[in-house]
């Protein structure tokens, strides 16, 4: 990454999204010490809005890291966006990184958003990485750089996270995992570190996305739509569980609506149908907000409602399944 060598800034902040998940903060601590690798004198700065996921929260009491939830976004001479493409991922923050005169990189293996690209000086999506990390990883092998014991853990950690135990995992993802363990990663004892129990709250959120669910069919593709007032994107995956091909889980607060959408690989597969571009971002555009993710996993922030969130969804998914 020629970037990092060409660069002279002394701050950098790097920002991750709300309720940061382990992919999020471990390839941002992993890719803030390799800037300090290779740029002399460089500070850098970690933060996510709203603070970081209870998982991550157990990873973190395990790395030399702090997470800042006040970032200073003027003593910023650089600003990097990791495992974050769109602005509404940042929250408050979306109104700071509009104003910003800082050069900002994206850095996430997500679809690229178009209103991301205007706006960052340089976007690295790629797409077909397991995760973040995996990509920061790529970062050091370009570097020279060898990961130390404790960033390759986190690398791992990161990528285990992402891939769901490495389920989701594809071959340079595998190449990937055996070089970290190579540096000394016990898978074993980081893999124990990633399971959590679920709580009650979590519990009754999957439950009652459960009681209030909605099907219907099109071309034989069960899509089940629900709604919950938090845990949305762990509702939709329990209804991907129960046998839904494609699971659509809402959240409203006021005017705002989260959506959380899932689908199972035989779904993307066989439909081509891809959750980002093809239903996440016309989504989140139609509620005058952002969307976006991965062919089966991807989120939507906006203004509307439950009603407007199901019906735009079926005419997407219709115009796009039954052609």
């Amino acid at each position: 990454m020629s970037l990092i060598n060409q660069s002279e800034a002394k701050h950098a902040l790097l920002l991750c999204h709300q309720n940061a998940d382990p992919d999020a903060l471990c390839a941002a601590f992993t890719f803030s010490r390799l800037l300090k690798y290779v740029v002399e004198g460089i500070e850098t700065e970690i933060a996510s809005p709203d603070g970081i996921s209870r998982l991550s929260k157990v990873i973190l009491s395990k790395l030399p890291l702090e997470i800042s939830t006040k970032p200073d976004f003027e003593a910023a001479d650089i600003i990097f966006m990791l495992d974050t493409n769109t602005i509404q991922q940042l929250g408050s923050w979306s109104r700071e990184i509009r104003i910003v005169h800082s050069p900002i990189v994206v850095i996430d293996h997500h679809a690229s958003h178009p209103e991301t690209e205007k706006m960052a000086t340089i976007c690295i999506c790629e797409e077909h990485s397991s995760s973040t990390c995996e990509i920061i990883y790529k970062f050091f092998k370009e570097m020279n750089q060898k990961p130390s014991q404790i960033e390759a853990k986190a690398l791992f950690l990161g990528i285990a996270f992402d891939t769901k135990h490495f389920t989701l995992a594809n071959s340079d993802t595998f190449m990937t995992v055996s070089d970290l363990v190579g540096a000394g990663v016990n898978a074993e004892e980081a893999l124990s570190s990633l399971s959590l129990p679920i709580d009650s709250s979590e519990r009754i959120a999957r439950l009652k996305a459960g009681q209030r669910v909605k099907l219907i069919r099109i071309n034989n593709w069960i899509i089940a739509f629900s709604h919950v007032r938090s845990y949305q994107a762990s509702a939709a995956r329990a209804l991907i569980e129960l046998g839904a091909h494609l699971a659509i889980v809402a959240g409203q607060r006021g005017d705002e609506v989260q959506v959380s959408l899932r689908a199972n690989q035989e779904f993307h597969k066989r439909t081509e149908f891809h959750l980002g571009t093809d239903l996440a971002r016309p989504l989140g555009e139609y509620l005058h907000g952002m969307g976006g993710g991965h062919s089966t996993s991807a989120g939507v922030d906006g203004m509307g409602d439950l009603d407007i969130v199901v019906k735009y969804s079926i005419k997407l998914l219709r115009e796009k399944l039954m052609r």
